[in-house]
């Protein structure tokens, strides 16, 4: 999670375009975005509408705030989930060792993007021994219906 837009219900996150993930939300833009907190015992679910930003304003002002070694997460050759006969990182020598310049770090922009969510629910999970509790709460531009819902 890197971002929230509370007043328009916007939830946003970095990914590699090149991840599976992107195919997968290009064909259902539909997602759910699952949150657990263990020291609160609490989970939240949040669906919504996805729109993947790719190389446009939203992006470039993403990636220059993205911290330089962050970047590191954009400079594999390696498309991510690919199998490797061995541990990897999928990154080289250099980048695994962040022995690159900011500079450097500039070509990631071309595997980096932004997903934002468009919440339309959210549902609230409490984990308790005594009986777990569960919530729903349904986003309609300036309300909100609320409902409890068996765990």
């Amino acid at each position: 999670l890197r971002g929230v837009d509370e007043k328009n219900k916007i939830l946003w996150f970095h990914t590699d375009i090149r991840s599976k993930k992107i195919k997968i939300l290009e064909n259902n833009s539909q997602a759910s975005l699952l949150f657990y907190d263990k020291t609160e015992k609490v989970q939240l679910r949040f669906l919504g509408k996805t729109r993947i930003n790719y190389q446009n304003n939203i992006t470039e002002i993403a990636w220059k705030k993205t911290a330089h070694i962050s970047r590191q997460c954009y400079l594999g050759k390696e498309v991510p989930g690919n199998t490797s006969s061995n541990p990897s990182s999928g990154l080289s020598k250099k980048i695994d060792n962040f022995e690159y310049t900011l500079q450097e770090s500039e070509i990631g922009y071309k595997n980096f993007c932004l997903i934002e969510t468009f919440i339309n629910s959210i549902e609230w999970l409490y984990l308790a021994a005594k009986g777990h509790r569960r919530a729903q709460f349904i986003l309609k531009n300036d309300s909100v219906e609320k409902k409890w819902l068996i765990p």
